[in-house]
């Protein structure tokens, strides 16, 4: 243990003319976070196994120069609307807006520039009551990515001594706009390699099956009798190839799962587990829906000291709103408005057992 918590701040260089900073905050357990003022990355989170090791649990990049080329997101705050969005098309209040089309026919992660490959500014960093936390701003133009309104968004990081990740977003805007933010972290719990060993439970009797191009066909199935099943705690890749469509088109699991609470209360999502290291992460979160996706197209994707990542060496439990909500309108609502205050909450907790 360490007497306290603490915050650090180093220089990382600079981009679109602004420079860019690397936060380190640590916990009195010794777990220490690092985020980047670019893109809100998480770059690092390094907590101790059952042998009382500390090691790495996200995949990362080594430095700033390294992260402008992400095509994985690894560790950014993708906004101002997280996922797909069908063909790049959305309606709001019956006039049409045509977004990016980055990822084959569809919008996704924010567009062509998102929130993903901005320099955020610094509002806040503090240290107290077992809890260290930084503030980060950004403040997206009324049309940019060809969106309407002026949105201001805050996300608050705290690690604190219980050893939980908190993340917690607000965000308003000046004219009736859609909004949909997550933080893509990937993790691997032993630190490197396939994470098919990893026993997964997740709070989720549904989940919304998509098309051939990963776009939400609008139904909200069972995960009954399906691979989509983790109601009870299995391993990741017990099924993950499994002779099932949706396995198919998603390359394993590239899915968005209904979290079994009320809609907007916060609450729990699920646990996973490694028994190599001990390492155990629980998810909550007010968010209706988590997107569960097991890094199927993270082979080459470079990761510290320039390393090539393999297929499957992450995954990701991303909590937000339904993909393609825009065009699905009885998935819940991701409008604001103006007036209105934009909020969201996700903990990711580590333990050992």
């Amino acid at each position: 243990m360490i007497e306290t918590t603490q915050i650090e701040k180093t220089s990382w260089g600079t981009n679109q003319g602004k420079e860019v900073f690397l936060y380190t905050l640590t916990n009195a357990l010794g777990s220490q976070l690092q985020v980047a003022t670019y893109g809100g990355i998480l770059v690092s989170f390094k907590t101790a196994d059952k042998a009382g090791n500390f090691g790495e649990v996200l995949l990362g990049k080594d430095n700033l120069e390294d992260y402008l080329d992400n095509t994985c997101y690894l560790g950014v705050i993708a906004g101002r609307f997280a996922n797909r969005i069908a063909k790049g098309k959305v309606t709001i209040d019956g006039t049409d807006y045509t977004l990016a089309t980055n990822n084959g026919e569809n919008f996704l992660h924010g567009g062509a520039k998102g929130f993903d490959q901005k320099v955020w500014d610094v509002v806040e960093e503090k240290s107290e009551n077992g809890t260290t936390s930084l503030v980060l701003s950004y403040v997206s133009a009324d049309g940019e990515e060809n969106l309407p309104g002026t949105m201001t968004t805050q996300v608050k990081y705290s690690l604190t001594d219980d050893n939980e990740i908190v993340l917690e977003y607000t965000a308003t805007t000046d004219k009736k706009t859609v909004i949909n933010l997550t933080s893509h972290p990937y993790f691997n719990l032993k630190g490197e390699g396939d994470i098919a060993d990893v026993d997964l439970k997740l709070n989720c009797e549904f989940f919304t099956p998509i098309d051939e191009t990963c776009i939400p066909t609008g139904e909200i199935i069972s995960v009954k009798g399906t691979p989509f099943d983790f109601t009870e705690t299995k391993k990741i890749g017990l099924e993950i190839d499994a002779d099932y469509e949706q396995n198919r088109i998603g390359v394993g699991y590239d899915h968005n799962l209904v979290i079994n609470k009320p809609y907007g209360e916060f609450g729990f999502v699920g646990e996973a587990y490694d028994a190599t290291t001990g390492r155990a992460m629980s998810v909550y979160t007010t968010e209706p829906g988590i997107q569960f996706y097991t890094g199927n197209w993270l082979e080459g994707e470079k990761g510290r000291n320039q390393t090539a990542l393999i297929k499957r060496e992450g995954f990701c439990l991303e909590a937000q709103h339904y993909p393609d909500t825009p065009n699905q309108p009885h998935f819940p609502s991701a409008e604001l408005n103006p007036g209105e205050t934009y909020t969201q909450k996700t903990v990711y907790k580590f333990f050992v057992k």
